[in-house]
């Protein structure tokens, strides 16, 4: 007799299998990020309210962007990082969150996290995802910290 516990156990199984796959739907690239931030899908530019969604099952592995569901694993081509970080503002637990061209949010754990470049300044965010500052943030931040 197959109980709802057993049904439950077959699903999760299946759920689980998905997420763990290392194959992609398709071979191309329909997604892409340029320099500025903006993402296009197929070429055509993408809108914001689709930007910030996609971008919160983005995910950098081995160096290469993914767009990952429980179902789909999909390629997305980034020309340098895949976002702009537009604004930051420092908590008072050490941690900073910083706002992004698309709208998005993001929490970066301590100041030591921000990497210092001749030409600007960049973070790693969740799932490994790597962010920018935009010109006027990136002066902001140099003439607040470093000089």
């Amino acid at each position: 007799m197959i109980t709802g516990q057993d049904e439950a156990n077959d699903v999760t199984e299946v759920l689980g299998s998905f997420s763990h796959r290392k194959d992609l739907c398709s071979e191309a690239t329909l997604f892409e990020i340029d320099d500025k931030g903006d993402w296009f899908y197929q070429s055509g530019k993408l809108p914001l309210k689709f930007c910030k969604l996609f971008a919160t099952i983005l995910h950098r592995i081995e160096g290469q962007y993914l767009l990952i569901t429980p179902v789909e694993r999909l390629r997305v081509a980034v020309a340098s990082q895949a976002l702009i970080v537009v604004d930051y503002q420092a908590c008072d637990y050490g941690n900073y969150i910083v706002n992004t061209s698309i709208g998005s949010q993001h929490v970066v754990e301590s100041f030591d996290e921000f990497i210092v470049h001749e030409d600007g300044v960049t973070t790693t965010l969740e799932h490994g995802v790597e962010a920018k500052f935009a010109r006027a943030c990136f002066y902001r931040f140099i003439n607040e910290f470093i000089i």
